[in-house]
This record gives C-alpha cells, structure tokens and sequence, in this order.
C-alpha cells in the first residue's frame, strides 16, 4: 500500500463519530457555521487532507486514491474504526472512493455535490490562470507550506484531473452504507451524473435543493445541515408507493 499521509485535524462535540470531508483546494474550515453544527449531536472530526489546509503536502501526486488511503488510516488510526461520512464536492468523491474499498468503515454517507467519475463536472479544475483572491489567502493563512506553494498543489489535482482513469460504475455495488445524494438544483455536477450516481448506488436516496448552486453549504447552510443530522440519526421509513425501491427490494434483485 502507497504511504499515507497523516491529516490534520479538528475534533469537536460528543457522540458517534461522523467525519466530515472538505472540498479541493480548501479545508475544514469550510464546514464553519453550516455542518460543524453537527457537533451538538455527534463527535466530528474534521481532516484537512494532504496538501491542503494545515496538513502539509507530499512528495508525488495528490490523486483521489491517495487521499482515499490517508481517510481509510485516519479512520482506523484516529477515529479507531467505522463512522458516518460526509463528503463536500471533492470530499464527498474522496468519501465514495473509501466506501467502495473499505464498506465496513463507513456506517453512513453522504455526498454533497460529488462527482463520482469527475467528467461529470461541467469544467475541471484548471492550473492556467488566476485562483480567486480569497481561495489563495485562505491557504496561506494556515498552510505550513506556504502561499508559493498553492500551485504546486493546483497543478497536482490538475494533472490528476487530466490523468486518472474513470472509475467502474460497477464499483458502486461494492458500497453497502445507506447513501445520502445531496446536489443543487444548477450544481457545478451535473444533474444527469448526480441521478446517473443515485440510480447506481444500491442503497440511495436523493435530494436536489431548488435555486443552490455548488456553493449550497453557504447559500443553504441550514437546509443541509437539517438535512443532513435527519438522515444521520433516523432510519429509512417506508414509502407507500415505491417504484425503484420496490425493484432494489424484490427478492430476485439480491
């Protein structure tokens, strides 16, 4: 197995664990005052992963199997084993990609504007031109490699944009936790991939929020979070008239 890198973190609250994964190009702190209310009902651990907030980076690529690697030995070496996950944008693909490798980690997930093969966002991430004052400030702010460092890491994700091969949608089947797909209703994903991603988990459910975009955990923040503690804490309930879930069920489908 490649070496992993060990995260940074926070922790914060009591109860079950639940660990929240963070967007490219940013860190935990893009939970604050939306999911990091989360801490009044559960234990949350927020990692910043390789080359991003204060976790350093690392020699080699920063691609989503390595992040997915350094989660799966954050979960085992600091959580101590299975939690609920949480995954925003690259987050919730990072997320996915532990739990078709490690289902018995994750007990609960949930994606929020995740891709699971990144064609399905309508642009990628790109190193030629200029990032967002803010995005760049909020790296140097707290990165211990310093703010000439991010793009050294801009052009890592980049490169591993343009590089890594699809992922098999066959690999899905592989995830056995309950699954939260949560998008905006003009998400950078798009819609197509999203339904395309709930339609092939074998245990989903879906929700498109109406005029959000990628950005939903700051133009929502209460919304989701509401959202998403109700599905954490509550037990699918059965619907009176199942179409698709009453297919997933039957005894041939198994």
């Amino acid at each position: 197995m490649t070496d992993t890198v060990s995260m940074w973190h926070d922790e914060r609250g009591e109860g079950d664990p639940v660990v929240l994964l963070h967007g490219g190009l940013t860190d935990g702190r893009c939970f604050t005052g939306n999911l990091d209310g989360l801490a009044d009902t559960f234990k949350i651990y927020l990692p910043d992963r390789r080359g991003h907030g204060r976790t350093p980076d690392a020699p080699g690529p920063i691609t989503i199997d390595l992040m997915a690697q350094d989660t799966i030995a954050f979960l085992e070496g600091v959580v101590g084993g299975p939690a609920r996950l949480v995954g925003y944008s690259a987050g919730g693909t990072v997320a996915l990609r532990v739990a078709t490798l490690r289902p018995d980690l994750v007990e609960r997930l949930v994606l929020i504007s995740a891709a699971h093969d990144l064609d399905g966002l309508i642009f990628k991430p790109s190193a030629e031109g200029e990032m967002p004052a803010a995005l760049v400030d909020a790296y140097a702010e707290v990165s211990p490699d310093g703010r000439d460092h991010f793009p050294v890491v801009i052009g890592k994700i980049a490169h591993a944009v343009a590089t890594e091969p699809s992922p098999d949608p066959a690999d899905l089947r592989a995830v056995t936790s309950r699954t939260l797909v949560l998008s905006g209703d003009d998400d950078l994903v798009t819609l197509d991939h999203t339904v395309a991603l709930y339609r092939a988990l074998p245990d989903a459910e879906l929700a498109v929020l109406p005029n959000a975009s990628h950005l939903l955990l700051m133009e929502h923040a209460e919304t989701v979070r509401t959202m998403v503690r109700t599905f954490l804490t509550t037990d699918a309930a059965p619907t009176y008239m199942p179409i698709a879930r009453a297919r997933r069920d039957a005894p041939d489908a198994r």
